[in-house]
């Protein structure tokens, strides 16, 4: 059964840290593209959490960024895409996502999930294979810690109070059943912008792999509840195609073994094929609003977070992305990015 959302959609940008350059300069390069996407109305801006290895995200820890982003910006809302719970002490993360979002005028986003390497795990002194368990205990703990619940005895309880993050909560997935679970406690969801097919549907579409995911969490959700359904897609946009094919082509092609290691299948090593496989839109306003606009599970989405990741342009070319998608593209396909009050978006109670 095919379940449909009609909640207006919400448009965020994604970065990844991923500029060849220092560290420093990746994240000063970061903070000025979401500054950019904040002028250009853009709602959210979204960061992802990576320990130890610089080629796949170069950001250890999220909060502390998004602190520094907070105080340079007013309205764009700020959110994690993920922290890796796993690997994070659940009352520490509690504390910390309270005050920052206190210092941020209460526009926290919080997105977990189970994700990171095998070797983060080990040099955390943790087993990869118990991350499910550790996910579900840690969330847990951060759950009662925002809902004021007491945390060891009667007199420790989270300062400050954070009850209205539960409604800024969000789950990552892969899978039907962690939709479910995603849509039973009420949590947002939160879908990737590319994932690896099973192997009798090697090429499948994104969104035939999506829907079922997106079924199973509406279904689950709690009656009255509202759906919060964040779909991230790869979205790089060029004035010229020819300039926008040969700047996907060099960053795919840095990242196709990790990409085949997560089991996607590549026809060819033609440039088409690679941003095929990898559920990439790419080329001028008229290429990606054609190929967003195929993406049926973009439909029943109450967010969409835009990210230039796996094609990773320079700089400069992200910033011209970021204008085409917020005066063009977004609204071609019926998403206006225009400003909206902070208040609006809060949902506290």
């Amino acid at each position: 059964m095919t379940i449909s959302v009609s909640a207006p959609k919400r448009i965020g940008f994604f970065t990844r840290l991923l500029d060849d350059v220092t560290p420093a300069e990746r994240y000063r390069l970061a903070v000025e593209q979401i500054i950019k996407a904040e002028e250009l109305g853009f709602e959210s801006a979204w960061v992802a959490q990576h320990h130890f290895h610089e080629s796949e995200g170069g950001l250890p820890s999220p909060l502390v960024f998004l602190s520094h982003v907070a105080a340079l910006t007013s309205r764009i809302r700020i959110g994690t895409g993920i922290i890796t719970l796993p690997l994070e002490d659940a009352l520490r993360v509690a504390e910390d996502t309270a005050v920052l979002d206190l210092l941020s005028g209460g526009r926290l986003e919080v997105g977990v999930g189970t994700g990171g390497t095998a070797s983060s795990f080990t040099a955390f002194g943790l087993v990869s294979d118990e991350r499910r368990e550790l996910f579900d205990q840690k969330l847990q703990l951060i759950i009662e810690a925002w809902s004021g619940k007491d945390l060891g005895s009667v007199e420790n309880h989270l300062y400050p109070p954070a009850p209205h993050l539960l409604d800024r909560l969000w789950q990552a997935t892969f899978s039907a059943s962690g939709g479910e679970r995603a849509g039973r406690a009420g949590d947002g969801l939160m879908l990737s912008r590319t994932q690896p097919r099973d192997a009798a549907a090697a090429q499948a579409p994104l969104d035939e792999v999506q829907n079922p995911i997106i079924d199973a969490y509406l279904q689950a959700l709690p009656e009255g509840a509202q759906p919060r359904i964040l779909a991230s897609r790869t979205l790089f946009v060029a004035d010229d195609r020819a300039e926008a094919l040969r700047l996907a082509e060099a960053g795919l092609r840095r990242i196709l073994p990790h990409f085949e290691r997560q089991g996607h299948v590549f026809e060819s090593n033609h440039v088409e094929s690679l941003i095929a496989a990898t559920d990439s839109h790419v080329g001028t306003v008229e290429d990606v609003v054609a190929s967003l606009s195929q993406d049926t599970s973009l439909e029943r989405v109450t967010d969409i977070s835009f990210q230039v990741h796996s094609i990773d342009p320079p700089h400069e070319h992200i910033l011209r992305s970021l204008e085409l998608t917020a005066s063009e593209v977004a609204p071609r396909l019926g998403w206006k990015a225009a400003p909206t009050p902070t208040s609006a978006l809060q949902g506290e109670k």
